[in-house]
């Protein structure tokens, strides 16, 4: 197995957890997770990788090893902390794969700061559900609601329960794969109770609307390259709900784009098909005009 280290960095008042692999010497790759995992979720895909890079997969505030937010969380600060992070990391333009939320942070970053972006990998990153403006009353009920009783994560009583509930949400995954998971989301509190690693209030629903329209205006000012990689078995992401007219939408927000299908595959990708993901990345990353395309 490929070993980590792990980092610290003040970043924007919250002290970050940056997980490494590799060489500092070789050229970065930034992996960003999503929503509810944590850095070491791509140990199964920089085993895969061929390519000598150096990794740098950060654990978004109140996820992981990085601290809580005191003041909760808002989408924003997520672009506000890569462009921190990417000071530490690199001078020029960086590469970036996100998966899910990280997927969405990466390519609605790379419209914010089209100079600081050389290419975007999203693993399914291609933004919630549309909403409409009518919906907005009862999402503020219903943050108002949840305020008043913190949610809170299940207790286990051992990591081989954590691991036997992530078999059961994803069928895929070898008994090792769940182990080492369970031990990546999750600590002992105290003897007999294990508990998820990550803040609860993620859980709180998001007062604000997601607004396609905003997202789509980023990614129209995006100058890099964009690969999008879609699982075939999917069924855990907001474009699942778009009809074809409107994932089209969505795809032709970027100039230079390109997409895959990975077979056999749910939206946990890097955990489903590690090699064939890894091997779909590197060559977008090595030419994205003559990386293959469609089916893989």
């Amino acid at each position: 197995m490929k070993t980590s280290a792990s980092r610290y960095h003040d970043i924007r008042g919250i002290r970050y957890h940056v997980r490494t692999w590799g060489d500092p010497r070789e050229e970065p790759l930034f992996l960003l997770h999503g929503w509810m995992d944590v850095s070491a979720s791509f140990q199964f895909l920089v085993e895969a990788l061929r390519t000598e890079r150096y990794i740098v997969a950060p654990d978004w505030r109140g996820f992981g090893l990085t601290a809580w937010s005191p003041a909760g969380y808002w989408f924003p600060d997520y672009y506000a902390d890569l462009d921190a992070l990417l000071d530490h990391y690199v001078d020029g333009p960086a590469e970036l794969v996100g998966h899910s939320m990280g997927g969405l942070v990466a390519c609605t970053y790379a419209g914010i700061r089209p100079e600081r972006v050389a290419k975007v990998v999203s693993l399914e990153g291609f933004g919630l559900a549309r909403t409409t403006p009518d919906l907005a009353p009862g999402r503020y009920r219903r943050w108002l609601e949840e305020l008043r009783d913190a949610p809170r994560f299940r207790v286990y009583g051992s990591y081989d329960e954590v691991a036997a509930r992530l078999r059961q949400i994803n069928p895929r995954l070898t008994a090792d794969k769940a182990d080492f998971l369970a031990r990546s989301w999750a600590h002992e509190s105290e003897p007999g109770k294990v508990t998820l690693v990550s803040d609860p209030r993620h859980k709180l629903v998001n007062p604000y609307l997601f607004r396609l329209d905003e997202i789509l205006a980023c990614w129209r000012e995006v100058r890099a390259p964009v690969l999008w990689v879609f699982g075939r078995d999917s069924k855990g992401t907001g474009y699942l709900r778009d009809t074809p007219e409107q994932l089209a939408e969505r795809r032709s927000a970027f100039r230079n784009f390109r997409e895959v299908w990975l077979e056999d595959c749910g939206h946990m990708m890097h955990h489903d098909q590690p090699e064939r993901l890894a091997r779909v990345i590197e060559a977008f990353l090595a030419d994205p005009a003559s990386a293959p395309a469609g089916t893989c």
